[in-house]
């Protein structure tokens, strides 16, 4: 779930993106197997010497090199920290044709990233030094039935226009200028999580670029190894993914939003209700609750309801003293509801998982000499507890929700925005990460963000990228 739109609410890599988050002839087929069983790695192959000839890649796909007319707006992401970043080489990929011309030429030379919607925290979708590999020319929507086909170049606003005017829904997150692609390889929380699981659980198949210059469809049925890393294991890692099948459900013909203000000084009860309250609450119904840094800590809850106006209301009734706003809405109005700014912002965030309720007052006595600092703790269960945690690359399957810290930021505060997020984050007491709010400076980052399924990740790395073509980091490698 996107941070920005509630606020505003309120008050990258296997990828089309290496997240945050905002993705020569090849060998045989690597090989794949069931899970628990030991895959044989691939055979590593000696490092090249030398950059990539750009001047020769240049002749087979659109290339931007520094000090080309549309250079610097072609390199430029969400985040205006990462600006001063500089890629060697930005490939404009408008088929899978370019993405795989331009990994065989790049492999093992330089640092090679795939961009999507440009949203990684961390700015790794910009490869410092590398090849930046642009999917923006990728971003078809093709709804084909009860499928829909997306390019990973996509941003959530297309893929909902399409699908809204089709009748379908496919679950995903709120910003509008996120790339559908880092979204679903970390998993895919959004406002319709509880009740149609992750935007990762509706994946049917993906086109992959590997890194030996390799097409392959990964789904259930091939390279399903491979399948089952793309959903959860995170941008930025094994490939790089060039279009999506998602199976979708019928778009609800009526989805109730709704956003809570509550009086100050009520942010300990505001938080210990909510704990209690979403477990307990029909699957339909999908809330968050925003803590904003300040003396009073100030507590807001937001969210929505696939169903009627009327049955919300009874479903609010356990906040009382609250300020209720609710709207009733077809799917398409509710998406475009949450949908925050597309304008850049400079930020800094991390996150943690809430495995079962915390102490509220722990929370929000961190947060009262922090203004402009906020916990946006968005909620899990309903459809997204109904499956096992190691089914799919994204582990946190039993938590009862996310916790992101968020903290705006510029150039001359962002030092001191990193110190504070990180002091809280290690003040929280919580375990646990959300990869697609990926932290560079988070401990034990590969355990928080895949948990239990660290073993298997790293075994789909040795496979299919040995070499730690798609490396930086954060990166899932074999070692």
């Amino acid at each position: 779930m996107e941070r920005r739109a509630f606020l505003k609410l309120a008050g990258a890599t296997v990828a089309g993106a290496a997240a945050t988050a905002c993705s020569a002839a090849p060998p045989a087929q690597a090989p794949s197997s069931a899970p628990g069983t030991s895959l044989p790695p691939s055979t590593s192959v000696a490092s090249p010497s030398g950059p990539p000839d750009w001047a020769a890649l240049r002749k087979k796909v659109s290339l931007l090199l520094p000090g080309d007319s549309g250079y610097d707006k072609a390199k430029r992401v969400f985040n205006p920290a990462f600006d001063g970043l500089k890629p060697a080489a930005i490939a404009k990929c408008a088929k899978p044709e370019d993405v795989q011309v331009a990994v065989s030429a790049a492999a093992r030379r330089v640092p090679i990233a795939a961009r999507g919607g440009g949203h990684s925290y961390a700015g790794y979708s910009v490869p410092d030094g590398g090849l930046m590999v642009d999917l923006g020319g990728m971003s078809s929507v093709d709804v084909q039935g009860e499928q829909v086909v997306i390019g990973a170049g996509a941003k959530l606003k297309n893929v909902y226009a399409t699908l809204g005017g089709a009748g379908r829904c496919l679950p995903a997150g709120s910003c509008p200028s996120v790339g559908i692609a880092g979204l679903t390889l970390g998993g895919g929380i959004g406002v319709l999580a509880r009740k149609y699981g992750l935007t990762c659980d509706h994946l049917v198949s993906a086109q992959v670029v590997t890194a030996d210059g390799k097409l392959r469809t990964a789904s259930a049925d091939s390279e399903p190894e491979l399948f089952w890393a793309l959903r959860g294991g995170g941008g930025g890692n094994f490939g790089v993914v060039t279009s999506f099948t998602f199976r979708t459900d019928p778009a609800p013909s009526v989805v109730s939003v709704f956003s809570l203000h509550f009086p100050a000084g009520s942010a300990n009860d505001v938080l210990a209700e909510w704990q209690r309250w979403l477990p307990e609450a029909p699957p339909e119904l999908w809330a968050n609750v925003v803590l904003s840094g300040g003396s009073p800590v100030g507590a807001r809850v937001s969210g929505c309801y696939v169903g009627d106006s009327a049955s919300l209301g009874k479903l609010l009734n356990g906040f009382p003293g609250a300020t209720r706003s609710v709207k009733q809405l077809d799917y398409l109005g509710a998406m475009k509801y949450f949908s925050g700014s597309e304008n850049r912002q400079s930020f800094v965030a991390s996150s943690r998982i809430l495995g079962e309720p915390a102490d509220p007052a722990k929370l929000t006595s961190i947060l009262k000499s922090r203004r402009g600092m906020d916990l946006l703790v968005d909620g899990l269960g309903g459809a997204v507890a109904d499956i096992a945690p190691d089914a799919t690359a994204f582990w946190h399957r039993k938590a009862l929700g996310s916790v992101q810290i968020y903290s705006q930021a510029d150039a001359r505060n962002r030092s001191v925005a990193t110190d504070s997020v990180a002091e809280v984050v290690t003040g929280l007491g919580l375990d646990g990460g959300y990869v697609n709010y990926i932290d560079p400076a988070l401990p034990d980052w590969m355990t928080a963000y895949y948990g239990g399924n660290v073993t298997r990740l790293k075994q789909v790395a040795k496979t299919y990228d040995p070499d730690k073509v798609f490396g930086f980091a954060q990166a899932v490698t074999p070692d």
